[in-house]
């Protein structure tokens, strides 16, 4: 097959089915689902793919769906598509007749539209499964919000076998960037994440008595300041977050309570360097302790691990990309400190997960995700169709001569 044709064929089939997505995106966005609740989005899914007479299986890793589209020659090469289906705890504030019917649930993260992109490149590549060498899963993945995360779940439960997957594409809505364009970035793009929890307990009582108290949130402030300036000793030049957001004692102005609580995240994109911050903050903790008399009793939720885009896989994604969109709609993107559960493929399987723009300043669709006022220009969907199958295609046959 010629670049020129199947460009062509993709284009064709995705404008036909253009309108019948948008709807589906705006069906899914109606019906958010938390994580690991995700039963009536999987089901939708499921009547969609039954629809197309698409074969699949379901309740993987929880409520996950896995299509599965063959040519002829199935076993030649297998390629995955990720698309995660889960919402937020968020109320939505947006005034659209498609607005969350779940009252405190909301799409604000665009997995209503990644679900709905990989529905449409689930039809369109089964409509051209006959002109194929080799096998494509389509993977509806739940919970990717909430740790440990659906991605290693269903790894654990044989997802990328049987078939054995050669490599997997994602795509993530982008508002930042304006629609018609998209953004890739080889190597390490998005970081660990470890969620800390610190318990202070100390000897509550009057204000006034000092040296009859051990004071929990004095001692949690020096240990927030003390960890904060050895991590940057520590850290050497290399990127890392290290914030608490969240800080609890329940005294009064001059009551000192028995115990302050602590919350934070640890961002990095190194795992040698991450070991390291865990080791720090459980020997700071220690050090305070003996120092102070308090109980000092850290909790690390270890999360995701870094997201790493194999860079032969995407400089081929991202030359297919200019070829199918042109070179102005294709941009490098900058690491980011947030992260994502796709990292957990990324690190199983050769990867490359791209960014999709979704904004439109002309629209006012600009907010960012987890915003309550969240959207996206639906004309993202179509390209977001597009360019996936013709991705998915390209790799599949391993085309890279134009």
């Amino acid at each position: 097959m010629r670049h020129e044709d199947i460009k062509k064929d993709v284009k064709k089939i995705t404008k036909s089915i253009f309108e019948e997505i948008v709807s589906i995106r705006r069906w899914i966005h109606q019906h958010p689902e938390l994580s690991f609740q995700e039963e009536n989005t999987s089901k939708y899914i499921c009547s969609i793919l039954n629809k197309y007479n698409i074969p699949f299986i379901h309740n993987i890793g929880g409520y996950g769906v896995v299509a599965s589209i063959e040519s002829n020659t199935p076993s030649d090469r297998v390629i995955a598509i990720r698309a995660d289906m889960d919402a937020l705890p968020i109320h939505e504030k947006n005034d659209v007749t498609y607005k969350s019917i779940n009252d405190g649930v909301m799409h604000a993260c665009g997995h209503d539209v990644h679900t709905a992109i990989a529905l449409g490149t689930a039809i369109v590549l089964n409509k051209l499964k006959d002109k194929l060498k080799g096998s494509i899963k389509v993977i509806f993945q739940p919970a990717e919000e909430q740790i440990p995360g659906g991605a290693s779940i269903m790894i654990k439960e044989g997802v990328l076998e049987k078939p054995h997957v050669d490599l997997i594409l994602a795509l993530h809505v982008f508002p930042e960037f304006e629609v018609g364009t998209v953004g890739f970035r080889p190597g390490k793009y998005m970081a660990a994440c470890d969620e800390l929890s610190v318990t202070i307990n100390g000897k509550g009582g009057h204000a006034a008595l000092p040296d009859k108290v051990i004071n929990p949130i004095t001692i949690a402030s020096r240990l927030i300041l003390d960890l904060k300036k050895k991590a940057l000793d520590l850290s050497s030049g290399h990127k890392y977050i290290l914030e608490f957001g969240d800080f609890h004692a329940y005294g009064a102005s001059n009551v000192i309570p028995d115990t302050a609580c602590l919350a934070g995240t640890l961002r990095t994109l190194d795992e040698d360097f991450r070991i390291r911050l865990h080791q720090l903050l459980l020997d700071e903790a220690n050090a305070m302790s003996i120092d102070t008399g308090a109980s000092c009793i850290v909790n690390i939720k270890k999360g995701y691990p870094t997201l790493y885009n194999d860079p032969e896989v995407t400089k081929h994604c991202k030359d297919i990309s200019e070829y199918f969109l042109d070179s102005d709609s294709v941009r490098e993107l900058d690491i980011r400190m947030a992260s994502e559960d796709f990292s957990y493929f990324s690190q199983a399987r050769p990867a490359c997960f791209f960014r999709l723009g979704v904004g439109n300043i002309k629209k006012k669709i600009t907010h960012l995700v987890h915003s309550p006022y969240f959207n996206v220009d639906e004309k993202s969907i179509e390209i977001g169709v597009g360019l996936m199958s013709y991705l998915a295609i390209s790799n599949l046959l391993n085309l890279k001569k134009f």
